[in-house]
């Protein structure tokens, strides 16, 4: 039990002894007592008064004289400050929790509790190479499921890969067109980055055919386009455009960049390569067997590249799904839908759902040539996980781009009565840019991951060798130290903030040294393991309970000894906040401010010299308590710490 619960569960068994009335945690408030008052933690009075029909003070002073007289083995003294009751937790209490936890690598983590969910992320597309916005959703689904597991959920990480679609076929149509044959093996490049290169080639060439297009629509020229809908449609926009031409305000401007926009896409789609690729996702669709075959392949020189990538930032997954495999899921449940007239169909024979008494609007769920969209396959999946493994819950972590999308999906599997749709989760979290600015796969401008994380790698080098203190190192040993601390500043960086929050990604403000970053953490880790080693921390549970029970001096606690202990026994609250919230900022800020509250108390206290053998035991207890908790939380971000730097 923390030490909050306790205060709570005395609190409540004192208001009843004293008022002869039941209470509950609800009945009052318990917090951290501020700074510039004295004690440990506060209980507020004011919601007590209208109950009781007693001042704050009045209570505060029953309930204080109370917890002091009948738990003295949790509070030694307390004050009342304006109808704040401040109590004093005894350093009896801080030692005995210290001497049972400080060589628990598992503190705060809780037993298993039957309940089991799935955690899916990456999502990641056959197309392109994994980019910085990929590793932000990596880093946030990892950590989410290890702080899942940490409070006692069963875990299944699973990833849907979208292999098919139009995207694909474009790089497969570049490929045809410009690779004369190449290979990755045979160009030494990276596969998924080697078919990254072909998507940017078909949007080039797109762009340059979209171009020449455009300059044959100046003189009147619309052959190209292959229906009278079409063409009668991009002239009736450029009529719109050309009337709003004259207008200068920004609305109208707006309006304006939306038609050229509408315009250019009806355009692209009217150019000899894209419907070529179009072509080949009706070929895929049909099964021809030259393009399954040159999809397998360009597909398994992404997967190998993938997989190189996952390994190096540490991700792993339990099940994997293929959009290839699920894209026709979620046919059977249409028609289920129409049975039970949650769906309707329209004229042309296309089906959809009307979720404009919801506050949407209507969504199709299937085309008029009966193919499945995105959310029917979405639907048929998020079944299919249910019945494959009973899940309790089924968390998606997605960007916030999706949040229509996902309201969407549950509300459609609820109308539908799945038993499953309550269980959806979205873990919505915001995009993540460089600091110049968005990236756009088209224009080939995305920071890929593998670069990303070479860089990071290069700038830990650059740093640590910049401070000079790894001489003694073996070439293994500094390899390793930069890969650690690179990627682990990387990490921390982006997981430091709430997931909601969009945010901007900056490499060298991430590996500073003395920071709010990951570096700063391993070094207080590595600093802790080093004093340990220089004095003997191996003795520490031989001789500590021995020593400080024949040295009363070791029960008055000083001040930052009794922080760093205080801050150390917050864990498993963090731990069930963070798992509440889904949340891993919420153990990237407290362990910087563990790691924080160690310096100050190691600034201020000797280990090696202090005053007696049980204070020196007691402060052993504390850094080995305190590197401990440090490995634990960063292992639960997915970041090693360093024995040594």
């Amino acid at each position: 039990m923390s030490i909050v619960s306790t205060v709570q569960q005395c609190t409540i068994e004192s208001l009843s002894a004293l008022f002869n009335q039941s209470f509950t945690e609800k009945d009052f408030q318990v917090n951290q007592t501020k700074p510039e008052f004295e004690g440990d933690y506060t209980v507020v009075m004011f919601s007590l008064v209208k109950a009781l029909k007693l001042s704050p003070d009045a209570i505060g002073t029953q309930l204080g004289d109370h917890l002091v007289k009948n738990y003295p083995q949790y509070f030694s003294a307390y004050n009342i400050i304006k109808g704040f009751l401040n109590l004093s937790v005894a350093d009896a209490y801080w030692l005995d929790l210290l001497q049972k936890n400080h060589n628990d690598i598992c503190y705060g983590k809780k037993a298993m509790n039957g309940k089991k969910v799935m955690v899916e992320y990456s999502s990641p597309n056959t197309n392109k190479p994994l980019h910085l916005g990929h590793l932000r959703n990596n880093f946030l689904g990892w950590s989410v499921a290890e702080i899942l597991k940490a409070n006692g959920y069963e875990v299944i990480k699973s990833c849907i890969v979208n292999d098919r679609g139009i995207h694909i076929c474009k790089s497969m149509i570049a490929w045809q067109k410009f690779a004369n044959g190449a290979t990755p093996q045979s160009t030494g490049i990276k596969g998924d980055h080697f078919v990254g290169d072909y998507y940017v080639q078909f949007e080039n060439e797109l762009r340059k055919q979209a171009a020449a297009l455009s300059e044959k629509e100046k003189v009147g020229d619309y052959s190209h386009y292959t229906s009278n809908a079409e063409r009668d449609k991009v002239l009736t926009l450029q009529k719109e455009r050309d009337e709003l031409a004259q207008g200068t305000d920004e609305k109208t401007t707006e309006k304006i960049k939306k038609l050229e926009e509408e315009i250019t896409e009806i355009r692209r789609g009217a150019t000899a390569i894209m419907k070529e690729a179009k072509q080949m996702l009706l070929d895929w669709e049909a099964g021809k067997p030259e393009v399954i075959e040159l999809w397998k392949k360009m597909n398994s020189w992404v997967y190998e590249g993938f997989d190189v990538t996952y390994k190096r930032i540490g991700t792993d997954f339990d099940k994997m799904y293929y959009e290839s495999d699920t894209y026709l899921l979620g046919k059977n449940i249409v028609q289920q839908g129409m049975d039970k007239k949650v769906f309707f169909q329209k004229e042309d024979g296309s089906i959809w759902i009307d979720l404009t008494a919801d506050g949407l609007d209507e969504k199709i769920v299937q085309r008029k040539d009966g193919t499945s969209v995105y959310i029917t396959q979405d639907i048929g999946l998020a079944l299919q996980k249910y019945e494959q493994y009973g899940i309790d819950q089924s968390i998606y972590v997605i960007g916030n781009e999706q949040n229509y999308h996902m309201k969407v999906l549950q509300l459609i599997c609820r109308k539908l009565g799945m038993p499953n749709a309550d269980n959806i989760h979205h873990l919505s979290y915001g995009m993540v840019e460089l600091t110049t600015g968005k990236m756009k796969s088209r224009e080939g401008t995305v920071v890929d991951a593998d670069d990303l994380v070479d860089e990071m790698v290069a700038t830990a080098k650059q740093h640590t060798e910049e401070l000079g203190k790894v001489k003694d190192f073996s070439e293994t040993e500094l390899a390793e130290l930069y890969d650690t601390l690179g990627l682990g500043a990387m990490k921390f960086y982006l997981l430091r903030v709430d997931p909601k929050k969009t945010m901007v990604f900056n490499p060298q403000d991430s590996i500073d040294f003395h920071g709010f970053t990951g570096p700063f953490i391993q070094y207080t880790h590595a600093r802790i393991k080093s004093i340990l080693r220089k004095v003997d921390g191996s003795s520490i549970m031989d001789n500590s309970k021995t020593a400080m029970n024949h040295d009363p001096s070791t029960m008055n606690l000083m001040p930052l000894e009794k922080e760093l202990i205080i801050a150390a026994e917050q864990y498993p609250l963090m731990l069930e906040q963070a798992c509440a919230e889904q949340n891993p900022s919420v153990i990237a800020n407290y362990i910087f401010q563990l790691a924080k509250t160690f310096n100050s108390f190691y600034t201020e206290h000797s280990i090696a010299n202090a005053e007696s053998e049980a204070k020196k035991q007691l402060r052993l207890q504390l850094a080995l308590f305190t590197a401990n908790i440090i490995r634990s939380g960063m292992q639960l971000l997915g970041i090693r710490v360093p024995e040594r730097m």
